[in-house]
């Protein structure tokens, strides 16, 4: 009998998580979900795999079970040759990968004629990508997550900047890695409270809870021998995606493949989602609307290409596991799988227009037509699925597309203020074009009651316009040192420091800093306003504060060398100078700095050895010129 028990637990826990067709259940507005609620504890995938080992061993070989981990030789799908080495032209850098012992390391540096001029060498602690496209590269300091400047493409078997690094925005090692970013590529990670970078937890991988929803009540119900059979009803301790609704599946997988900008709701945070919830509940996500053709999309929206099919216009019954089994990886499912759904509705495959000899060299595999290879707009050196289901080549004959509006996927009610905060987003994260902060105004011009969420989304559209003036207007009407934003704390403070009104600047700093106390870099302009009102002591503190959370800093290293060298302390001023230019060889105001130390000092020596590499590589510049006459007169 007790035997006989085990057995009916185990499949019973099996069948909840097989892979099964949309059994839809309704879609009320208050989940039946046990396990959405906050009480209900995340207990990682090890404790899945007690009872469904089966689901483990496949999972862990899928793009997302192999999403993210640390950085081994198992791990890394790069070559490390002699001539792996990547240089970016624009900000002359070079980039060399290198294994020592079991440990992976990027090299930096930089020549001049043959001489090595510049040096830095980081550890990589993580590497993030499955390897069927990509292996990107991160690296943690004190807690503080960064991305790497190069990526290893696999499809093409070489290295090369990071994306988005290109074209001269190659932000080296400074890259921070904000949990909106890591919660896609990764199970749900634990930062520490009041920072955007910093974590007490990064998991490894994309697990089981991603999909099925935190499983401590799961565990305790089983556990305790209360079962339910699913053969004929729903366990509703925990998700199965299998029976949700449509619109429910797919919000589950547009939390990662429905890539744009997305703007949180009020209070919501990007923790917040659960298997079965709406996105809109939290957040909205915006995407770009075109006039014509559109065959330019980004990595990951595979979501708003599936949208744009005419299959699921006409159906509305497509979801991401009609076609995927999400405990299977692409590579191993059967094409008779993907056949499947197509068939379903296209006469068992009888509608194909194309010859038999077409079709054997496609494997008869409606897919391998109709759902074509292409590149992105965002990772190069890549070729992924289109998901919008297309009869081949005629998309080709419609004109270019152009750019109409901006959407928000996610609800098609959105308030004007969420419009425009969208609007604002997209400027900041893709493009500086001025009509999307003409559209964002035109936005706010709708809004009737000019609360809260009017005046901070005001304040975030006159900061980037350069209107300061006006922002200072919005704070008073606003109240805001009532408000828990850091970011409108920071823009307001940012508009007083611009008009040069320091005190009023550190008194917002202040604010934001509170409510994100690890943020290093409103900690950065909080200690340059008390260095401007000459509170060199406040200043000293808390550049101190932001060296000790992250030691390869090299702005708090420039600045604290200045404090020093306002106090007279020349020693620890050239010490903290050149910490900021061997982290950054192109820190022109630190290097222009430490010369003028050694002209204070009398080193003349000294101050020529530094002269010489600003000859080299900045000779036009004035304050070199300035800075080279000082010398000569030594």
């Amino acid at each position: 009998m007790r035997n006989f028990l085990i057995i009916a637990i185990i499949i019973s826990l099996l069948s909840l998580l097989t892979f099964c067709t949309q059994n839809n259940t309704t879609d009320n507005l208050e989940s039946p979900y046990l396990n959405q609620n906050d009480t209900v504890q995340y207990v990682g995938m090890e404790t899945c795999r007690t009872c469904h080992a089966d689901k483990f061993e496949t999972y862990i070989h899928t793009g997302m079970g192999m999403s993210f981990d640390i950085a081994t030789r198992t791990k890394s799908d790069a070559r490390f040759g002699e001539h792996d080495v990547v240089y970016d032209s624009i900000r002359n850098f070079y980039y060399k990968p290198f294994w020592k012992n079991d440990s992976l390391y990027v090299k930096e540096y930089r020549l001049l004629k043959k001489d090595t001029v510049h040096l830095r060498i980081e550890r990589i602690n993580y590497i993030v990508g499955s390897g069927q496209h990509t292996n990107s590269h991160m690296l943690l300091i004190n807690g503080y997550l960064y991305q790497a400047p190069i990526t290893f493409y696999t499809q093409k078997q070489q290295w090369d900047l990071a994306p988005g690094m290109e074209g001269g925005f190659n932000s080296r090692f400074s890259r921070i890695i904000e949990s909106e970013c890591l919660a896609c590529h990764n199970g749900l990670p634990q930062p520490v409270v009041g920072s955007i970078n910093k974590y007490v937890k990064i998991p490894q991988g994309i697990d089981c809870e991603r999909c099925h929803g935190p499983g401590s009540l799961h565990v305790a119900t089983i556990s305790k021998v209360i079962l339910v059979d699913t053969a004929n009803g729903i366990d509703y301790t925990i998700v199965n995606p299998g029976n949700l609704s449509v619109d429910l599946q797919n919000n589950l997988c547009f939390r990662c493949h429905l890539q744009g900008v997305d703007v949180l709701n009020d209070g919501a945070s990007f923790f917040d989602f659960k298997p079965g919830d709406h996105i809109r509940d939290h957040w909205n996500i915006f995407l770009p609307q075109y006039d014509g053709k559109n065959d330019l999309f980004l990595m990951a929206s595979q979501a708003d290409r599936m949208l744009q099919s005419k299959c699921f216009i006409e159906t509305q019954q497509l979801s991401c596991i009609t076609c995927h089994n999400p405990h299977l990886t692409v590579k191993e499912t059967p094409v008779a799988q993907f056949n499947a759904p197509c068939q379903s509705c296209h006469n068992n495959g009888n509608d194909c227009t194309e010859t038999i000899a077409a079709r054997n060299l496609k494997q008869d595999n409606c897919s391998g037509c109709h759902i074509p290879k292409s590149g992105s707009i965002d990772i190069p050196h890549v070729s992924i699925s289109d998901h919008k289901i297309q009869i081949p080549g005629k998309d080709a004959m419609k004109e270019d597309g152009q750019f109409v509006r901006l959407i928000a996927l996610t609800d098609s009610n959105a308030s004007p203020v969420t419009m425009a905060k969208g609007y604002l987003k997209y400027f900041e994260a893709f493009t500086h074009q001025p009509i999307m902060l003409d559209s964002a105004w035109m936005w706010l011009q709708k809004v009737k009651i000019k609360d809260e969420p009017y005046y901070k989304a005001s304040i975030h559209y006159h900061y980037l316009n350069g209107n300061f003036k006006q922002i200072i207007a919005d704070a008073s009407k606003l109240n805001a040192m009532k408000i828990p934003d850091a970011w409108t704390y920071y823009r307001i403070g940012e508009s007083y420091f611009t008009m040069k009104d320091f005190p009023n600047a550190i008194v917002y700093f202040k604010k934001a800093v509170e409510v994100l106390p690890y943020n290093l870099d409103f900690n950065l302009k909080l200690g340059s306003a008390y260095f401007r009102v000459n509170n060199f002591s406040d200043a000293q503190k808390v550049f101190a504060f932001i060296i000790n959370e992250n030691p390869k800093y090299e702005k708090a290293w420039m600045n604290l060398g200045a404090v020093y060298l306002q106090n007279g302390k020349y020693q620890e001023a050239e010490f903290a100078l050149i910490n900021a230019i061997q982290l950054d060889p192109d820190y022109l105001q630190a290097r222009l700095t430490l010369v003028d130390l050694y002209i204070k000092t009398r080193q003349k020596q000294k101050a020529k050895d530094e002269l010489k590499y600003l000859l080299a590589f900045y000779p036009e510049d004035i304050y070199v010129k300035q800075m080279q006459q000082s010398v000569n007169s030594l």
